[in-house]
Order: C-alpha cells, then structure tokens, then sequence
C-alpha cells in the first residue's frame, strides 16, 4: 500500500504559527494593487509597489506544501537587514540600494543549451507558475528569518533554458554597473557577483527564484527582480538581482569562494556541526525576537536534499 510522507517540514497550518496580522497584510496589499487606498495613505514601501510593473501580480497563491514551524519574521526586519555588497558592506542599504534600476531588466540565457536567448523579466513571469512559499532563511552570519517568497521553482526556469545533456552546471551572474551601484566600485572584489548550483540542485522541488516577498514585488534591497533562493544553503549562495544564466559542464568559481577560498566554498550547505573558522555554527540568532536556536543540518531541510551529495563525502560540503 503507498503511503503518503509529509516532508519534515510540511506542518499542519495551525502549528506554522499565528498570521493573523500576515494575512490582514495580504488583503491589504491587495487592497493597493487594486487602487482602493489612496497613495496619500500609503508609506514609501507602498508607493515604491505602485511603481513596480508586476505589482498587480501580486500577492500570490501560497503553496501550502511549503510551510514553518516558526514565526514568521517582521517585514520591516527581513526588508532593512540585508547584505547586498553592491549598495556596501553595511547591513543598512536601503536608501543606497534604490539606486538599482530594475526596467527595464533582461535576462541572459546562455551556455550548454538549445538555443540561446534573451527575456524582459516581465515577459518572464508571465511564463512561470507564480507561487508564495514560506522558507526559512539562514546567513553564515549566524542569524536566520523566516520569509514568505514568492516567485517560481528553479526547475520551471531551467526546463525554459532548455540545457543540453552535457551540462553539468548552472552558473548565475548579478549586473555589473559601478554607476548604478557605488559597491561595484570596490576593484578588490570578484566583480560582477557569480553563483552556482549543480544541474541536481537546481532540479530540487526547494529551489527558487524569488520574485517578492510578503505578498509584494521583491524590494530592491532584497535582490530585485530576480534572486535565488536556496533554503538548505547559507544565504551567501542567494545570488540577487540575476542578470544571466549560463549552462556548463565546469563548476564556476563563486563570488566568496574567490575573495575568501579559505572560508567560503561552492556548496555552502548549513551544517551546525562544521564551524566557520571564525565562529560556532552550533545556535543562530533569530531576527527580530534575537532568540538563540540550534542550528538545523541543511537548515532542516535534509529529507528533501540529503540525497543530492551521497558520493561526495570527500568534497568540502560546508560553508
């Protein structure tokens, strides 16, 4: 008799912690997108959504194969500590990161594929099944969240590419315009950003690109219009504000594995048990509450990716 397995971290609703206040944010935003508020009620946030051309996209329908066992973390605490090395190296870039210009925005599909091409976001995401999925969110910095992304699975983008067999590798790259990100300026970085998974992960039901969060488009400090998300992996591995996607047959050499090879590799998966040579991985610092939590192996979502690295014992897995 087949018997059905939740994943681990597929919960009952009630048990993925209180939304009240989440959900009356929907409907609000909801409420914006159809031109029921007036802007003069609104914060810079929600004028910043009006002025996005997706914005009437959203919120989206939440998968709800994709749920916590946490609170989710405060839009303004997920939306204004973010590292983004192109607006500095500060956790405060808002203001600098409005700078980025995403329209128009195309991608750059390239590589080991059919036949290569070009996309305007827009005319992307009216190609992908948009979605909402609540992940949890874990820096090498020792602090997580706990984020309701939408967007589109990776395997949907990647099926689009439409890779030749012999690609091994998806190599992924952020703009690179020192006018329009003052970071970019910094020459001792491997500029532009670059990124990359393996043709498997990729595949994965878990992996990502992000498109928004909390039910509006994705803020640009957050990694607009396109970013990876990655859940069992350290955030570093999230390449924001995607300009091109390359298909290839050799591994790349990622954004921190070129600066710091000595701390920052190409899997970067969490493990709580393989410390950073600088700090603990043991306990993470929740945002917003500061509640100290053991770390979880692949972030808790090892039943869903374990099986993606059998036979590679001897390659350096973590962080």
């Amino acid at each position: 008799m087949w018997v059905h397995r939740r994943p681990s971290w597929h919960l009952k609703e009630s048990a993925a912690t209180a939304e009240a206040a989440y959900l009356n944010r929907r409907e609000l935003i909801a409420g914006l997108a159809a031109g029921s508020i007036l802007a003069a009620s609104g914060t810079a946030q929600a004028q910043r959504v009006s002025d996005d051309p997706s914005a009437k996209l959203y919120p989206l329908k939440r998968n709800e194969a994709f749920v916590l066992d946490r609170a989710l973390t405060d839009e303004k605490e997920a939306t204004t500590y973010n590292n983004f090395y192109e607006y500095g190296t500060s956790k405060s870039i808002v203001k600098a990161a409005e700078q980025l210009k995403i329209r128009p925005w195309t991608l750059k599909i390239s590589g080991m594929v059919e036949k290569p091409f070009e996309i305007g976001v827009d005319d992307l995401l009216a190609k992908m099944p948009l979605e909402e999925r609540l992940y949890r969110h874990r820096c090498v910095e020792a602090w997580s969240m706990a984020v309701p992304w939408s967007g589109f699975a990776l395997k949907a983008l990647v099926d689009l590419a439409k890779p030749l067999g012999s690609a091994k590798y998806v190599v992924m790259k952020t703009f690179n315009d020192p006018s329009m990100a003052s970071g970019q300026k910094a020459f001792f970085y491997p500029w532009p950003y670059t990124e990359g998974l393996t043709i498997a992960e990729a595949g994965n039901d878990l992996a990502f690109i992000g498109t928004g969060i909390y039910g509006k488009p994705m803020p640009k400090q957050n990694g607009a219009p396109l970013r990876l998300v990655v859940p069992w992996k350290y955030g570093f591995k999230s390449v924001k504000s995607i300009v091109s996607l390359e298909f290839s047959d050799k591994r790349p050499k990622t954004f921190w594995e070129g600066l710091q090879e000595s701390e920052y590799g190409f899997w970067a998966n969490v493990n709580p048990n393989v410390p950073h040579p600088r700090w603990s991985q043991e306990f993470e610092r929740v945002l917003g509450t500061n509640e100290r939590v053991p770390t979880k192996l692949f972030n808790g979502y090892g039943e869903q990716v374990a099986e993606l690295y059998k036979g590679l014992e001897k390659e350096r897995l973590w962080a």
